[in-house]
């Protein structure tokens, strides 16, 4: 009898962490063209605008592949990536702050008090803007659970 309690009870503790496990999302938004649909980085804030990089220039981090527009984007990179690498994964700031992990769109971007903030589209973006520090806020509370697959909808 008591082995028979064990053994549901580790089945149950299975379950539930293999259920946590299925939730949890990628650490990095990437498609098929690499971290941030294949865009650099270190543009953002050195052209203060989008520009695609080359799989010729790239790195791996966080378990993502990254990819430069220029050797020195490519080595600024490398020496820092915390400061390059977008918030939240790169993953949408304003569905990070709704308690969503969308998609993005590259050139729907802010870079603020030196942070790379990414959104699903320009109209979004928009929307982001009429409150962003309310917006982070939010999305710093929910990304660690976003990130993690325990976000429990509030």
């Amino acid at each position: 009898m008591q082995f028979s309690s064990f053994a549901k009870s580790l089945t149950l503790a299975i379950t539930v962490l293999l259920s946590a496990q299925a939730f949890a999302i990628e650490p990095i938004f990437s498609s098929k063209d690499g971290a941030i649909r294949g865009y650099d980085p270190v543009a953002y804030f050195t052209k203060h605008k989008a520009v695609k990089g080359s799989k010729k220039l790239s790195t791996t981090w966080q378990g993502a592949e990254w990819h430069f527009s220029s050797q020195t984007n490519l080595d600024a990179f490398v020496a820092d990536p915390e400061k390059y690498a977008p918030q939240y994964g790169g993953y949408c700031a304003f569905g990070v702050a709704q308690g969503f992990t969308p998609e993005i769109d590259p050139q729907a971007f802010a870079v603020r008090d030196g942070k790379l903030y990414l959104n699903l589209s320009k109209d979004v973006l928009k929307r982001w803007k009429e409150n962003i520090p309310g917006y982070i806020a939010d999305a710093n509370k929910n990304w660690p659970e976003l990130k993690a697959g325990t976000y429990v909808e509030k």
